[in-house]
């Protein structure tokens, strides 16, 4: 009988009834309350879903890494969703009522911090920076303090703190994981949630959600700074297809991510 990460059998794990559908993934309930079934998707957006495509074969790409990724850090002490990869595309995850609130950990000056900041892309920042956003397309995910996501009930003030404490291990973590594929982690967002059938509230049992893939993560090549991850979507840059497989492949190459 085959089993998941947390011994959980698959072997009649099927997909119910789609349940949410965001712009890159679907959410499908299984015979099991407890765990869903991710689905990524080949669609791929930006600057708030004003901006919409396909990449070939990222749902595959995502699925992958984010399985490898969760792997890794469940071994470095890091509760996550994962519980198995299903196939190509799919993941079987833990079902968890998702925080509004997006944590994201920069490492180098890019992308919007660099607007914001007047900072040069490229520079590196003296020590990791953690930011929150919260979560609303209506708004367009602004960026928020702790006071604001306590204030819109996001999350409690001792979430946030367990949020931030998780962000920078988690980005210690990951920093490794990719330079061991000779990338560079410039930046990235992360998602939480508290188990579904948990009480409200429950802050000590937090879980990493979501993926991290090159659709989340800025990956840079090592030594030439090639980007390898949305932004070629995001600005144009072509081959957004070959960099998502680069990516995938240096995975594949230095944790021994099986297909």
């Amino acid at each position: 009988m085959k089993e998941g990460a947390r011994g959980v059998s698959l072997r009649n794990m099927e997909k119910i009834r789609p349940i949410y559908e965001g712009k890159a993934k679907i959410i499908y309930e299984t015979n099991d309350p407890s765990l869903v079934i991710v689905e990524f998707k080949d669609d791929v957006t930006a600057f708030d879903g004003k901006k919409k495509g396909t990449i070939q074969g990222k749902g595959e790409v995502c699925n992958a890494i984010s399985a490898k990724a969760f792997e890794f850090l469940s071994t470095h002490g890091i509760k996550t969703h994962f519980v198995s990869r299903l196939g190509p595309q799919d993941m079987l995850v833990r079902r968890l009522r998702i925080l509004p609130v997006e944590a994201v950990v920069r490492n180098i000056v890019a992308g919007s911090l660099a607007k914001r900041l007047g900072l040069a892309e490229g520079e590196a920042l003296g020590q990791p920076v953690f930011e929150t956003y919260y979560k609303s397309d209506a708004l367009g995910d602004p960026l928020v303090n702790n006071y604001h996501l306590a204030a819109l009930k996001a999350a409690t003030l001792e979430q946030i703190a367990v949020l931030e404490d998780l962000s920078l291990k988690i980005n210690e973590y990951l920093l490794r994981f990719f330079e061991a594929a000779r990338l560079l982690l410039v930046d990235f967002k992360l998602e939480f949630g508290v188990p579904y059938d948990s009480p409200e509230g429950e802050s000590n049992m937090i879980l990493l959600a979501d993926e991290i893939s090159p659709d989340t993560c800025r990956l840079w090549d090592i030594d030439s700074h090639d980007r390898l991850d949305k932004d070629r979507f995001r600005r144009d840059m072509g081959n957004v297809e070959l960099a998502y497989q680069e990516v995938m492949r240096r995975v594949e190459s230095a944790h021994g991510m099986a297909r």
